[in-house]
């Protein structure tokens, strides 16, 4: 067996090496501090310094980072969130023992000495000469403080953290000026707080409060001796002494801090002796970060509100800035999730939907006349295992959802209260064949549409001739695509526009006649956004998802506030209550009907049942129900949705039980008033009558759509040939 060489397997000229390094370091230092207006220190090594005096005087100290508690519109908490969890306390409110037990194993002469410690940096030359090694550091609490700071600052982008933390002689004597300015400005008290604060203790835990809550579920104010021990000694290296993975190890650390204190005086040596022979007794409280850990489902709407900070300039002007704020945290935001609400939308999704299902299901409820987002939720779950996702099926893609899906006939109300607008009656007729082309040329915002596309209806026993209510009731394709090519597609883009519904995928709205049968990808929040305008009397509220905020200096903060408009007069809205009511009391959407209350809306399914939706809404609530296939790639043919078998779904059979039970849920003991609206006749009993808009000859007056097309702003009623029979049409 080869002869083991002195001072751990180095040779003479690795420890002389090893020597030397540390001898420059102490040398740079102490040149340093005798010599602050020298100039150039002469360090030729890379990564040193050009001049002491060239290093800023003022250490800029980031905010630490800390978590971020959000709660719903109650007070209640719905989710934690932070980049490092971290409670910031103050000396008061940390054990006397943690106190103590940090400085006596990091930096017994604390209170001694300055920035540095020259006895220290001796003493340990003396003995990392004598073990050829670096065995013993001497960096004080101020110094190992100030390197913390460099770290916190750096975030998580590696390039920086490594820099931070670099084994130069250059980062070294830039720690130590800072740290000379630091003993200079704060003070041992306030650098004891701050180190404590900052100082990484292992499992995810950053600062003394969370390393309490992590290991012993307690504050770090209730500490205990032998607790505090341990965490002050896992300081050093949090890996090797995690009590967690490796309780053996972490229990010599621990009992090697006791006994230092006890030499210091801190503690007796029968206080001591008591403590080490106590074996560790931890009660973990694991890491709850972020918004999977959210309450009642709220995940994705922990993750919105997310995105409106990152998104919003009201939280700085660019998303850098407001990233590095949101990371930063400390906040503690209101939201205007309500939490009877959340729950129901949950519940009535996992009952009718369920998670390992083919497809999937997502509802969103917004209050009319404020545009607060009440509830928000999926089948689902959100997280990353098996059947979860992260996408919010709820919103926009820039919002963290997907490119939406096509809402189908619930878009048909848009285009009934664009025409209402442009002066059509209600009790308006068109022939509305089984199967039609879709008229034109149409006139579009800057010009006009052609083509030669068909459509055709549900069912082939829906032949008109049909007025705007049986027509929405039976949600009948011909009759609104014969309304759009009436009115113009111009009208309906801007109604759309009125009402805040816009494409998921943040491209403007394609001017085709097409649009009335819902064929451009929507997100259930802006189609709940947009319905809740006709229970607003026509005024839209843009929806919103945070109350207030709090800074972690307790002062409130600016917040968006909804932005409302009138996208439809009152008379409007009203019109298309009386319709909506139609479609859940004697209509597609019976099933959804609200027990007790006065409600309204509108199913919809998709080409080929890729989407089915239903949308309606109560005076104090509007929401919106999707279920399909996310990928856009399974047809609902031939599928078992929670547990329910389906040759073909609808709106009706799937999204409108669904609405039906979150929103009775939502609304249960809440006020029922009723929605106003406006009676319309019946076009066949009021035969004879001339509809207001038309000149007592049954003709409409034109609208946007021009009368250089066939039957451009006519009452095709008194032209049967043009359409009549189901011939194809034009």
């Amino acid at each position: 067996m080869a002869k083991k060489r002195e001072g751990g397997g180095l040779t003479k000229t690795q420890r002389a090496a090893k020597f030397l390094g540390v001898s420059v370091l102490a040398g740079a230092v102490l040149a340093g501090l005798a010599l602050p207006a020298a100039g150039a220190l002469g360090l030729a090594a890379k990564g040193s310094v050009e001049g002491f005096d060239d290093i800023p005087a003022n250490l800029k100290t980031p905010p630490l980072s800390q978590r971020t508690t959000i709660l719903d519109s109650d007070g209640g908490e719905i989710a934690k969130v932070y980049s490092r969890d971290r409670t910031v306390v103050g000396l008061k409110d940390m054990s006397s023992y943690i106190r103590k037990a940090i400085i006596a194993i990091e930096d017994a002469r604390f209170y001694e000495h300055g920035a540095v410690d020259l006895k220290g940096i001796l003493r340990a030359l003396n003995k990392n000469a004598r073990t050829g090694g670096v065995s013993e550091g001497a960096s004080t609490l101020t110094q190992q403080y100030v390197k913390n700071v460099f770290i916190e600052e750096a975030g998580d982008d590696p390039d920086k953290v490594a820099q931070a933390t670099q084994q130069t002689i250059g980062r070294k004597v830039k720690e130590l000026k800072y740290a000379i300015q630091v003993e200079k400005e704060l003070g041992k008290s306030k650098i004891l707080q701050n180190y404590l604060n900052i100082t990484f203790f292992g499992q995810q835990a950053y600062g003394i409060e969370a390393a309490a809550q992590r290991y012993f579920s307690t504050s770090a104010k209730d500490l205990k001796l032998e607790q505090a021990a341990l965490l002050a000694g896992i300081v050093q290296s949090p890996s090797r002494y995690d009590p967690v993975n490796d309780p053996k190890e972490a229990t010599l650390r621990r009992n090697t801090v006791l006994q230092r204190m006890a030499d210091l005086k801190d503690i007796t040596q029968a206080q001591a002796d008591e403590a080490s022979e106590k074996p560790i007794q931890l009660s973990v409280s694991r890491p709850k970060n972020g918004c999977i850990t959210a309450t009642h489902g709220a995940g994705f709407f922990c993750d919105y509100v997310r995105e409106v900070f990152l998104n919003d300039k009201k939280f700085g002007k660019s998303r850098k800035v407001r990233s590095r704020l949101w990371n930063q945290g400390g906040m503690t935001i209101r939201t205007t999730l309500d939490a009877q609400t959340q729950k129901s939308v949950q519940a009535s999704l996992k009952k009718h939907v369920y998670e390992d299902d083919p497809v999937a299901g997502a509802a969103a409820i917004v209050e009319p006349g404020t545009g607060k987002i009440l509830g928000m939720g999926q089948s689902r779950p959100y997280g990353f295992g098996e059947n979860q996702t992260q996408i919010n099926l709820s919103v926009d893609r820039s919002m963290g959802g997907g490119a939406g899906y096509q809402p189908g006939s619930t878009f048909k109300p848009v285009i009934a209260a664009a025409a209402l607008e442009q002066g059509t009656n209600p009790q308006q007729e068109f022939s509305s064949p089984y199967r039609m082309r879709y008229p034109s040329p149409v006139q579009t915002c800057k010009g006009q549409w052609r083509g030669s596309e068909m459509t055709q209806n549900e069912n082939k026993k829906e032949v008109g001739p049909y007025g705007m209510k049986e027509a929405t009731a039976k949600s009948v394709n011909t009759y609104f695509v014969q309304l759009i090519s009436d009115i113009g597609i111009c009208p309906a883009v801007k109604m759309a526009q009125g009402m805040g519904i816009e494409r998921a995928d943040g491209k403007k709205l394609q001017e085709v006649p097409s649009m009335t049968l819902g064929v451009q990808e929507m997100s259930p929040l802006t189609m709940a956004g947009g319905y809740a305008a006709f229970a607003n009397g026509g005024e839209y509220c843009s929806p919103v998802a945070i109350q207030s905020i709090t800074d972690p200096q307790g002062k409130k903060m600016s917040v968006p506030r909804s932005s409302c408009r009138r996208a439809m007069s009152e008379k409007t809205a009203k019109t298309i209550n009386a319709l909506l009511k139609g479609v859940v009391e004697d209509g597609t959407g019976k099933q959804a009907g609200l027990r007790g209350r006065d409600s309204a809306g509108k199913t919809g399914t998709s080409d080929s049942r890729y989407a089915a939706w239903f949308v309606g809404y109560t005076p104090n609530a509007a929401g919106a129900v999707w279920v399909g296939d996310p990928q856009h790639k399974r047809k609902m043919f031939d599928i078992s949705i929670g547990g329910a078998y389906h040759d073909k779904v609808y709106g009706a059979d799937t999204p409108g039980p669904i609405w039906r039970d979150a929103m009775s849920g939502a609304l249960t003991g809440r006020p029922a008033p009723t929605l106003p609206t406006v009676p319309i006749g019946d076009p066949h009993k009021d035969k004879g009558k001339p509809p207001a808009g038309e000149d007592g000859k049954g003709r409409h007056r034109p609208g946007n759509g021009g009368d250089n097309k066939p039957g451009g702003g006519w009452h095709l009623p008194d032209f049967p040939d043009i359409l009549g029979g189901g011939n194809g049409g034009w």
